[in-house]
């Protein structure tokens, strides 16, 4: 074998191992804020803390009404922490319901090792918890991007009245292998995140908001998406919308006040 193909294998050999070990830098961008900090809001708002297990702990921000139509979980992308996502809580309780936001674990307060089983399993102990104040046919899962796989997951385990997707992947991997093609990220990748085999197991209705111009998780994840269950998925495209600019169309609020209006 010549030798320049030993210095290509050995070279993807080096990078397979460096990503496989370092790959939650590469995905997850988390703010952390201190445990004193203090959030404020101008609306209504009561911070939660969900104790999963001895230095697990999940931090979440509940936006209330007084009379509320029901509850929209809502599980953000991979930047940032509530601190900046809770000004998206507008776009659902100006419709009269109350919304809770949640960091993973590293975002935020939130603290806790990082693996995809787990975070699955905190945000199941999460939505048991909202369970014990509202009946599950008034809560409304929403997951934004990299959420969206948290969301179907557990929309395929329990059963919301909703569940609702914006810019979802089909599943992790056929993200993530747009940027590193040259590695065996089937072996590699530690979070696959399957929303492909997911969705296929939820019962409601499902909503899907995607910009046609998403340069980062193309439409065609949606349009993969909605094949796999086309009599309960709805499409909803947002024409011109990129990947994080969604809530800057006219079209992503009067879809919002549609699903939510009844």
């Amino acid at each position: 074998m010549p030798a320049f193909i030993w210095y290509i294998l050995i070279g993807i050999a080096v990078l397979s191992v460096l990503a496989y070990f370092f790959q939650e830098k590469f995905i997850f961008k988390p703010e952390k804020l201190k445990q004193d900090f203090v959030f404020k809001y101008d609306a209504p708002f009561r911070e939660y803390f969900f104790d999963i297990e001895p230095g697990v702990r999940i931090n979440g921000l509940h936006f209330f009404r007084e009379n509320p139509k029901g509850l929209i979980l809502y599980f953000h992308g991979n930047t940032r922490s509530i601190k900046g996502w809770a000004r998206y809580a507008k776009d659902f309780y100006r419709y009269n319901y109350d919304v809770v936001l949640v960091d993973y674990r590293g975002f935020g307060k939130s603290t806790g090792k990082r693996s995809e089983k787990e975070m699955l399993a905190d945000m199941q102990y999460v939505y048991d918890k909202l369970k014990e104040s509202y009946p599950e046919d008034h809560l409304i899962v929403y997951g934004r991007s990299m959420g969206s796989g948290f969301a179907t997951k557990l929309a395929s385990d329990n059963s919301p009245r909703y569940l609702i997707l914006d810019a979802p992947y089909f599943n992790f991997l056929r993200v993530t292998e747009r940027f590193l093609p040259i590695l065996p990220l089937r072996i590699v990748l530690r979070f696959h995140l399957r929303t492909d085999q997911w969705l296929p197991r939820v019962k409601c209705h499902t909503y899907i908001i995607h910009g046609t111009r998403d340069l980062l998780i193309p439409i065609r994840h949606s349009m993969a998406l909605q094949k796999l269950n086309p009599q309960r998925v709805t499409l909803i495209r947002i024409h011109g919308g990129g990947h994080n600019n969604l809530p800057g169309f006219d079209e992503y609020h009067n879809f919002i006040r549609d699903i939510l209006k009844y």
